[in-house]
């Protein structure tokens, strides 16, 4: 699957995710986020070396290791996509029944809720 916006892989557009949010990450630690192998995950980032969306750095930490951090392009680009799906998801809430956008609040509430007890 491509995103018809941005043009990225729903791989991409997630370990973006992850580094937007997260920040910068090990190759390893990468992958055990998005629950793949480490050469999967090598793949990707070199896909989004290539992108100019991600840039791997020497770990200020551990010189002999390497950090995979976004860009200011990939930070862009996945921030842009991020506010028009949700732009369209709040257009379509809107266009629920109140009944079901209640519904909606409370579904959400208890999804907070479950994710709070790991």
């Amino acid at each position: 699957m491509v995103d018809d916006e941005t043009g990225l892989s729903a791989p991409k557009l997630s370990a973006l995710s992850v580094l937007v949010y997260r920040g910068p990450s090990s190759l390893k630690d990468l992958a055990r986020a998005e629950q793949v192998t480490a050469p999967t995950m090598s793949k990707l980032v070199a896909d989004l070396e290539a992108d100019g969306l991600a840039a791997k750095r020497a770990d200020r930490e551990d010189k002999r290791g390497l950090r995979i951090e976004v860009t200011a392009r990939g930070r862009a680009l996945f921030e842009e996509g991020r506010r028009r799906r949700l732009a369209l998801l709040r257009n379509k809430v809107a266009q629920l029944a109140k009944a079901e956008q209640s519904l909606l609040g409370e579904a959400a509430a208890l999804m907070l809720r479950i994710a709070a007890e790991d």
